[in-house]
């Protein structure tokens, strides 16, 4: 299959040479192409959104899918979506898929999961890492005799490396502790215990600590963007707040009040609602959109976090 290649930092490696099938308008994934070809992968198949009843089998094996849906009408996106999530869970194989930001309620309404990777107009470092990272979760990895040893011996040392920080810092707060500078200084940030309460908590008071975050935002914008960057925060409190106020949100909505780019947003939805913090509802009405809520527990961690935010008087 070729030699191994190193995929950037932090992304692990992949070999050269890896299958993808690619998915995009005849005249168009011109991007995705290059970015395939600059990991160097090869694409297995090339696959027009009206092929996919046909294209995609058994055959093909564990591949990545990478889908460029920019362009697609809306009913053939539909139908490829419905095609490609069917065929995705069938064999296991990841997607990433890239779209205008119009598109995104379709896209996300269609797709879902630990095996999708949503890219709202991506440029092309997004798309090398997001296909990157596929790949190792969608192709199992084979090493050479002389890369395993060597690997192996670089990861005993890191282990040792590892474990003696880990023994110094031990031994340090260890010091600290009994010192009493650590306890003395943890004393003065610490909440105290969670109330147990039914005091109710109003969208008003919700919406006036999105206020305050947007208005640090603004009086501290002259030193640069992004300084205070916080999409899970900033959704959970969208959330709970239309959740008080009785109005749903859509994906396309939530992603606008993380404050973030898109396809970070849409990273943050998929991992809040993995841990559990996030429930997605289909609209009843159409099917291209989904809407988001907090889960019970969720719900309940933000009124006893409101709560305790009123007690001390700062909801930022």
């Amino acid at each position: 299959m070729g030699s191994m290649m190193t995929i950037g930092a932090g992304t692990g490696y992949a070999m050269e040479g890896q299958p993808v099938v690619l998915v995009a308008a005849v005249d168009g994934g011109d991007d995705a192409e290059r970015v395939i070809a600059d990991l160097r992968y090869r694409v297995l198949r090339r696959l027009d959104w009206s092929q996919l009843s046909d294209g995609l089998d058994d055959r093909i094996g564990r591949v990545v899918i990478v889908a460029e849906a920019e362009g697609i009408l809306p009913d053939t996106l539909d139908q490829g979506l419905a095609r490609l999530d069917g065929f995705a869970r069938a064999l296991g194989v990841p997607i990433v898929i890239s779209f205008a930001a119009p598109q995104l309620d379709q896209v996300a309404a269609a797709l879902c999961g630990p095996h999708v990777t949503l890219l709202c107009e991506p440029t092309a470092i997004d798309r090398a890492v997001a296909i990157a990272i596929a790949t190792q979760i969608g192709v199992p990895i084979r090493l050479n005799d002389s890369w395993r040893e060597s690997a192996s011996a670089r990861l005993q040392r890191l282990n040792g490396e590892v474990a003696r920080i880990a023994d110094i810092l031990a031994r340090l707060a260890r010091s600290e502790e009994a010192s009493g500078d650590v306890a003395d200084r943890r004393s003065g940030y610490d909440p105290g215990p969670i109330a147990v309460t039914q005091e109710p908590v109003t969208a008003q008071e919700v919406r006036r600590a999105i206020q305050l975050r947007r208005l640090r935002d603004k009086h501290f914008e002259m030193f640069g963007e992004g300084l205070f960057e916080d999409p899970a925060w900033d959704m959970l409190l969208d959330l709970y707040a239309a959740e008080l106020e009785e109005q749903q949100v859509s994906v396309s909505s939530l992603c606008i009040a993380a404050a973030v780019a898109p396809t970070t947003a849409l990273r943050w939805i998929a991992k809040m609602t993995q841990n559990g913090l996030f429930v997605r509802h289909p609209d009843p009405l159409d099917r291209r959109r989904a809407f988001m809520g907090l889960s019970r527990p969720a719900a309940e961690a933000m009124r006893s976090y409101m709560i305790a935010a009123r007690r001390n008087e700062d909801l930022g």
